[in-house]
């Protein structure tokens, strides 16, 4: 025991101090995207080219789709020009899933909170229950994460549980797998209303990598209505947390 507390002295608090203090992200980090289509040649077309999942388009100008996108690095290397970079801004989570695509010169749209009437019922305990519809176990392990000393996801009151039964939300991951589907709808129908969806990760607000298999269904808003979106490929632990202390009121 003593030699716990000695442990404990010499390794000191060790949860980051967010959101009161920045964010510090390695210099890999891909967050959101920086558009300059004035610095596109006509007609260049090879970031949109080198995009596998067509989450970077031209539509009236440039524009990039962060539900689909998996924050690889292809079409910032192959867009000789520097038009489209990649920050290292972790604050991605929207409330609309139309305010995920990013335009030169539009407004940006971050998430906004819930409803006064539910801010008033989990603003201070707001409780979850994780379902992964198929994932690759990504997105999983980086909300795992959230729950560690580092980041203590407890400490603003937000917790994972076991039992729908206990919940005020589902936080869905994965693609939604026809295998999943049965599986995610009763546990939806067994969270007592009113209650909160989440979808995490690219996979579960568009099918990520895996979009128009005809085993998936291209993200969880085909079935229910999905209240936060997080983007990522797997989205970083403070995306998600942004995203959830938006959805709280609490940034």
């Amino acid at each position: 025991m003593f030699k716990a507390v000695l442990e404990r002295v010499r390794q000191k608090h060790r949860t980051i101090k967010y959101p009161a203090e920045p964010a510090v992200l390695p210099e890999l980090f891909r967050g959101y995207p920086r558009l300059d289509p004035a610095k596109c040649p006509a007609g260049c077309k090879v970031c949109t080219e080198a995009c596998q999942v067509d989450a970077v388009y031209h539509a009236n100008g440039l524009a990039v789709d962060m539900g689909k996108c998996l924050f690889c690095p292809e079409c910032e290397r192959a867009c000789p020009v520097g038009a489209l970079t990649f920050t290292r801004d972790e604050k991605l989570a929207a409330s609309e899933r139309e305010d995920l695509v990013v335009r030169e010169g539009e407004e940006r749209r971050l998430a906004h909170a819930m409803g006064k009437e539910l801010l008033s019922l989990y603003g201070r305990s707001f409780r979850l229950r994780e379902v992964s519809a198929g994932g690759c176990n990504a997105c999983e392990a980086d909300t795992n994460v959230l729950s560690t000393i580092g980041f203590d996801l407890g400490r603003f009151g937000i917790q994972f549980v076991a039992s729908p039964r206990h919940a005020d939300g589902i936080y869905v991951t994965g693609p939604v797998t026809e295998n999943m589907r049965s599986a995610l709808l009763k546990t939806w129908d067994a969270i007592p209303s009113p209650k909160i969806v989440i979808a995490a990760g690219a996979c579960a607000i568009d099918g990520g990598p895996f979009h128009g298999l005809p085993e998936v269904h291209n993200g969880v808003d085909k079935f229910l209505p999905v209240d936060l979106y997080i983007p990522g490929c797997p989205p970083h632990p403070l995306t998600i947390l942004d995203g959830l202390l938006r959805l709280l009121g609490r940034v």
